[in-house]
């Protein structure tokens, strides 16, 4: 049997990977996505997009030549505070990507229309700009609520993203869009996959109550019939079983069926009285 000192111990549970060190560099990588709003017009939508940001991690937010009172009275966006209190107003898309390595416009436009750019959809253009966010800047360009980037704006992108939208109703509301383009961005589909909390199946023995109490209720309702008796319990019995109950769930009907037959009984007795 190998000795391991104190000191390697104590090191090799300090490079465990934790939740609270995965929550941090998650957040690190996240520092080099930015935001662009592109003239703004309405204070709503800019507290919006904010929101958004928010919600999903993002905090670096610029905006490029801001309709100025919009902008004042977006800074109290609810919970967007953090945010907003950061954003950096710039003259030029120029100016406010100059730090990027990777620009990418967004648009509600496609086919049939003929772009100077390669257009991507969501779902793909997401995961690029993840990719690219381990290793530089990556600038996220939204247009104004009424025109979107323009072509001089566009002239600034690698490549152009598009929600895949319906084409009679392309345009979203500009902190939808935002919203809607960071969760691509931040999704994991493995997450998705992972298992549900495992909790404690139902038992045979509990499963046997449940059918008993199911038949009691059953036979005293009329649906059981003395000549069928037999198949009906085995019916019964096969449903129970086929049923994914966990533990809490078998106690669960087991007190609906109780109370069941004490509302039967309680009847009865009325009646006799």
């Amino acid at each position: 049997m190998s000795y391991q000192s104190p000191q390697r111990a104590a090191r090799k549970k300090v490079s465990a990977k934790s939740p609270a060190r995965t929550a941090k560099s998650e957040a690190s990588v996240l520092g080099a996505l930015k935001v662009v709003l592109v003239a703004p017009r309405n204070p709503l939508n800019i507290g919006a997009a904010a929101r958004a940001m928010s919600n999903f991690g993002v905090f670096d937010l610029r905006l490029v030549n801001p309709y100025e009172v919009a902008f004042k009275e977006a800074r109290s966006a609810v919970k967007a505070h953090k945010v907003l209190e950061g954003a950096q107003e710039f003259a030029t898309v120029a100016e406010a990507v100059a730090d990027c390595e990777l620009v990418v416009g967004t648009t509600s436009l496609g086919p049939p229309r003929t772009l100077e750019h390669p257009l991507r959809r969501l779902e793909s253009g997401g995961k690029a700009i993840a990719r690219k966010l381990g290793s530089g800047n990556v600038g996220l360009l939204f247009g104004s609520e009424k025109f979107g980037l323009s072509n001089e704006d566009m002239s600034h992108c690698h490549w152009l993203m598009r929600i895949p939208t319906r084409e009679e109703h392309g345009s979203m509301n500009l902190g939808q869009a935002v919203a809607v383009c960071l969760y691509e961005v931040i999704r994991n589909p493995a997450a998705a996959k992972s298992a549900p909390e495992a909790k404690r199946g139902a038992s045979a023995e509990q499963r046997e109550r449940i059918a008993a109490r199911l038949e009691e209720v059953l036979a005293r309702s009329g649906y059981v019939h003395a000549r069928t008796e037999g198949s009906t319990r085995m019916k019964i019995r096969r449903l129970i079983y086929r049923m994914e109950l966990n533990a809490h769930d078998g106690e669960v009907w087991l007190g609906m069926l109780r109370q069941i037959l004490w509302k039967l009984d309680a009847g009865q007795k009325q009646d006799r009285d």
